[in-house]
């Protein structure tokens, strides 16, 4: 048997951690002309760094925004070509200053403001998302830009090949970017019984009379802002062309773990930046195609073996999105759902709560380390 196995990962996530740092302080050497001076790791679904540095008597900061876990190195790429074009055609999103090989990540401009809530279930839970004044000028705002984003021309991603071929006809547009996430869940064998359901409930009840192509951003609703001013709209990961509504559908989906406010006034400021009216059966479907596709990617962060991800998020996630999007589907079809649920008392037995007693006590004493942060324990033993 071999006893230092625990040792060895732990010394194993040491080097990556040290190789990620290194690759970071080149990089920002070679490309930036800069000293690294700080490095702070996110608490985010990815890796993803803070990294500030001196150049020319200056202290600047950028942001190395690094993969999701088990997600192919193209997808990466694939987000930072997309951020590119939108940059082009004066979209609010941070300037892009090229690819970093190891670390994979790609580096853009770190939006220096309040930082945005992570969108994480378990820091909603202890922390919940407030809307302040400000934020939902800014929110009624970010609709004007999301209605710029959809206005972008299909041609202008043609270099990019996921974006390369539209999909024609209300079938493809609809199933689009789900169908392709179902693939996945299918091959890392991240499917399961509601999943399928959703899936088939989905191409069963396409809205047949949207048959308009647009580009979209996949995962709308996340954006820095500073008082009321949008900064920069982020996280474009999962964009795709699309209905436009699924980005509205979007917002429901995220909402209320981040508090995305009067969600019916934000759509009546999109239908007044588009000109376009809002179909809103149509967005409940988009809710339930939005859901899905997010339910099978928290399936994938809960790989255990995966670095930089966050498996009890994803659990916490997987939960809440399949409940919701459940949800989803009884609200399109007018049906009331009874939340009169009563569960027995606990049951505490001895032998197993003396055994959970000390395995918080264990974690609690693991040493913290750059690549076994402090949050990271933390949230461990919560």
């Amino acid at each position: 048997m071999n006893t230092n196995s625990g040792q060895d990962t732990q010394l194993d996530e040491q080097r990556f951690e040290a190789q990620c740092l290194q690759g970071i302080r080149d990089w920002v050497a070679s490309n930036l002309a800069g000293e690294v001076y700080d490095i702070v790791r996110l608490e985010r679904w990815r890796p993803q760094w803070k990294v500030s540095y001196h150049t020319n008597g200056e202290s600047r900061t950028v942001l190395f925004r690094g993969n999701r876990p088990v997600a192919p190195e193209e997808s990466l790429r694939f987000e930072m070509e997309t951020m590119q074009v939108l940059e082009a055609h004066d979209i609010k999103v941070p300037h892009i200053y090229g690819w970093v090989e190891s670390p994979t990540a790609f580096v853009m401009d770190w939006i220096d403001t309040e930082d945005r809530a992570p969108g994480m279930l378990h820091t909603a839970i202890e922390n919940p998302s407030v809307m302040t004044d400000d934020r939902w000028q800014a929110m009624l705002s970010y609709m004007d830009e999301l209605a710029d984003v959809h206005a972008v021309p299909l041609a202008a991603f043609k270099h990019i090949e996921r974006l390369a071929s539209p999909p024609v006809g209300a079938q493809d547009i609809a199933m689009h970017s789900v169908e392709r996430m179902y693939q996945i869940g299918l091959a890392t064998k991240n499917s399961d019984t509601t999943i399928e359901f959703l899936q088939t409930w989905l191409r069963c009840n396409v809205p047949a009379h949207r048959t308009i192509p647009s580009f979209i951003s996949g995962d709308a609703g996340q954006f820095m802002s500073a008082g009321t001013e949008v900064l920069a709209l982020l996280d474009f990961e999962i964009a795709d062309i699309g209905d436009t509504h699924w980005d509205l559908a979007g917002l429901r989906g995220r909402h209320p773990y981040e508090n995305m406010g009067d969600i019916p006034a934000l759509y009546r400021r999109y239908e007044k930046a588009s000109g376009k009216q809002v179909d809103l059966p149509v967005i409940a479907y988009y809710t339930v195609a939005f859901l899905q596709l997010a339910g099978i990617a928290a399936k994938l962060f809960m790989a255990p073996n995966s670095r930089g991800g966050n498996w009890i998020e994803g659990v916490m996630e997987y939960a809440s999105i399949m409940r919701r999007a459940l949800e989803a589907i009884a609200e399109l079809r007018g049906i009331a759902l009874s939340y009169d649920i009563s569960l027995p008392d606990a049951q505490l037995k001895p032998l197993p709560e003396s055994g959970l007693k000390k395995l918080l006590v264990d974690i609690k004493r693991l040493p913290t380390s750059s690549a076994f942060q402090q949050w990271e324990r933390d949230l461990l033993q919560a």
